[in-house]
Formats: structure tokens, C-alpha cells, sequence
């Protein structure tokens, strides 16, 4: 029964931390935390059988920690996320400006011309004097964060239409603009 319980949660940790990980989004976040709760459990349960206090203490916390991490994603960040989702829907059907939550900037696909992607935006730098919206930094190819290349595309040459971030750049202007420092963005 141990090595069950043991290999449960070995399973389960590696699952969940490869969904924690790979920030997809607040939902798949607490699903990885919905996992890793099954893990520790497991761990815990493990220590029982096997004897072994200190795996039974740590896991016992760590199930409190992970049913932490569930109400955070699945709870309080899901809600933040569709309460936004909601507004640009009413702003679209409403008079007036439609609204994009700004918060979706830091994880949207640039498109080009033909409605191609460019690259993932990663941030948006706004004037502290106007609170205006100056730049987008975009990274583009890459790995898990291994290799890509960063690059800056002031605002006035992107926009957002129909709940996406575009640009009239095709894929050669994109790749036209200078690289930026991963942890250097200045530049004007």
C-alpha cells in the first residue's frame, strides 16, 4: 500500500508542477494546485504508512498550502479574470469605447497584418505624466523562456480589435525592429 500511495504521489507532483509551471493562465494553475493537493495527501498518507514524521508534517502544511494555491487560482484570480472578460463584453455591446483588460497584455499574441502571430506579449510600459500606453515588449520563438528574443513595438503601430492585440507590421517589419534586453528595455 505504501509504494502505491508513493507512486500516486510522485505522479502527481511532477503532473502538477508541470501545469503550475508553464503559466497558462489562472485556470490551469488551479488545476496544477488541485494536484498537487492529491500529492501531498499521498505524501502524506505515505509518511503514515512508512513511519516517517517529519514526511507526514511537511505534507500535512503543504495540503493547507496547496488548498491555498486552489482558492487563489480557481477562486479569487478566476473571478478577477472573468469579472474583466465580462466588462469588455458589456463595453463591446454598450455605446461608446470598448474596453480591453490591461492585465491581458501581459500575456497576449501580437498579430500581424494577415492576422498571423508575431510574437507574446510579455508587458506594456505606460507614461506616469498621462497614463498612456508607450510600448509593448514582445517575445517571440523560444523555449519555456529559453532562447526567445525580445523586442519593443511602440504603441501607435499596434491596437487592440476584436479582444486581440494586432499590428499592420508583417512578419519582415517585425523582424526589422531591433532586439531588447531580456532585463534592459529602455530605449526611445
Amino acid at each position: 500500500m505504501d509504494q502505491t500511495a508513493s507512486w500516486i504521489a510522485t505522479a502527481a507532483t511532477i503532473i502538477a508542477a508541470c501545469f503550475t509551471a508553464s503559466n497558462l493562465g489562472s485556470r490551469i494553475t488551479g488545476i496544477g494546485f488541485i494536484i498537487f493537493t492529491i500529492g501531498s495527501i499521498a505524501w502524506f498518507t505515505t509518511g503514515i504508512l512508512t513511519g516517517q514524521p517529519a514526511l507526514i508534517w511537511t505534507n500535512a502544511v503543504m495540503t493547507l498550502l496547496n488548498l491555498f494555491g486552489v482558492y487563489r487560482w480557481l477562486g479569487r484570480q478566476a473571478k478577477l479574470e472573468t469579472g474583466a472578460e465580462k466588462a469588455a463584453e458589456e463595453s463591446a455591446a454598450a455605446p461608446g469605447e470598448n474596453l480591453f483588460p490591461a492585465s491581458s497584455l501581459t500575456a497576449s499574441r501580437l498579430l500581424g497584418r494577415g492576422g498571423e502571430p508575431l510574437g507574446n506579449t510579455v508587458d506594456a510600459m505606460l507614461s506616469c505624466q498621462g497614463g498612456t500606453l508607450r510600448y509593448l515588449v514582445v517575445a517571440q520563438g523560444g523555449v519555456a523562456g529559453v532562447g526567445e528574443t525580445f523586442r519593443r513595438v511602440d504603441w501607435h503601430y499596434a491596437g487592440v480589435q476584436d479582444g486581440a492585440v494586432k499590428t499592420d507590421m508583417s512578419p519582415a517589419d517585425f523582424e526589422a525592429l531591433p532586439q531588447i534586453e531580456k532585463d534592459r528595455w529602455t530605449g526611445r
